[in-house]
């Protein structure tokens, strides 16, 4: 079979992060077993407009402004496709109205409040708007996600079809946990894209409330992004110091390290499609705490792999904290929980679900009524292209 993926990145793009990691892993399972996988996304300076990845062959073309038309000239010289998967990040490829094959949606989340985040009234409210007409749109399309709070957010915009398959991580878990006592200083870890909408202040921030109550605690920030400036310069005003060090992006094994050493995994994001690298914490055992948001919520179980502060808030991840240093040993029962768990979304165990479904959706015949209208996606995708997604 021949399976077509729809993202506006890949992996070696500056802007990646856990969404292009977790396709790949998905698209290689696809091409070990046999199958011709490509990956379309948007060129960037220095990429190469064709390369391999993991058996995965990523063509690049366009920008924000032309990759959808690129793609489009592009499908039309190759063979006809199996499945075409339009991979969403706020903005699709209206891949049902031009592919001329099985289609279905992939989506990491919705995002809601995060385009306020990147743009400002009325361009948020544009943003979030145009969000909902595409899910009604794609109401016909089925959709595959991670999480169950993206799954009832789409049901709530009209979608009927979601199909929930959960995030796989490539960590393999310690063969055996060891030991690690709440010493001090309090080790704590943030890894991730540094975005707006992961608000990486907000665990400075709640270091600083940590040092402020007399608890010693440092924090290592891991990965770049553009909103590094920003957070950098929060460092300094809130005087952290030498307690906080930005490693930038790590090579898996030295991050897995790094996460083995913390004592804490912290997630302040505004919301996630579910938490990859919570669960990549997890299997160091580390567990985490997070902000009482969509995805976060399903990949940290509370006060049983970790906690969920009771607000979005620096002082109330503070408090959280400070909770689990007075039980110490239920800190220890959730290492030991998350560690377990973390076992079970290792890829050997989640691929497999994920390729049969797409080998399934490949195998069906187009959806009679499932293409979009000319004027209902022509209109959205000349209104929302020039923004960019996210």
């Amino acid at each position: 079979m021949r399976f077509l993926m729809l993202n506006w990145r890949d992996p070696k793009n500056p802007r990646a992060g856990g969404a292009e990691r977790v396709t790949l892993g998905y698209l290689s399972a696809l091409a070990q077993r046999g199958h011709e996988v490509f990956w379309f996304t948007y060129d960037f300076e220095g990429a190469a407009p064709v390369e391999t990845l993991d058996g995965v062959t990523v063509v690049r073309g366009g920008s924000f402004l032309t990759s959808v038309a690129e793609a489009v000239v592009w499908c039309r010289t190759q063979k006809r496709f199996g499945l075409v998967i339009d991979q969403h990040h706020g903005i699709p490829w209206a891949a049902p109205l031009w592919c001329g094959t099985r289609c279905v949606a992939y989506i990491h989340e919705v995002l809601g409040p995060i385009w306020s985040s990147f743009y400002p009234w009325p361009l948020n409210e544009l943003g979030q708007w145009q969000e909902r007409c595409t899910h009604r749109l794609y109401r016909h399309v089925p959709f595959w996600t991670a999480s169950q709070f993206t799954k009832d957010a789409l049901h709530r915009h009209g979608v009927n079809d979601v199909t929930l398959i959960p995030y796989g991580v490539q960590t393999v878990a310690l063969p055996e946990l060891d030991e690690k006592p709440l010493s001090s200083p309090l080790r704590l870890a943030v890894v991730c894209r540094l975005a707006p909408n992961k608000r990486v202040d907000h665990a400075l921030r709640a270091v600083r409330c940590l040092l402020e109550r007399g608890v010693e605690a440092e924090i290592q920030v891991v990965g770049t992004g553009e909103a590094e400036a920003a957070v950098r310069r929060v460092a300094g005003e809130l005087g952290l110091g030498a307690r906080v060090v930005f490693t930038g992006p790590l090579p898996e094994p030295e991050k897995d390290a790094l996460l083995r050493r913390a004592h804490v995994l912290l997630h302040t994001s505004q919301r996630e499609g579910w938490g990859l690298n919570v669960i990549e914490a997890n299997a160091m055992g580390t567990p985490a705490v997070v902000y009482p948001v969509a995805g976060l919520v399903e990949s940290t179980l509370h006060r049983k792999t970790g906690l969920v502060a009771k607000a979005e808030t620096p002082d109330a991840l503070a408090d959280s904290l400070q909770d689990l240093l007075k039980a110490p040993e239920a800190y220890q029962r959730y290492r030991r929980n998350a560690w377990e768990r973390a076992k079970t979304f290792h890829w050997s165990n989640v691929l497999p679900q994920a390729c049969d479904w797409l080998e399934g959706q490949a195998r069906q015949s187009p959806v009679r009524g499932s293409e979009l209208t000319v004027e209902s996606a022509g209109s959205r995708v000349s209104a929302l292209s020039p923004g960019g997604p996210p």
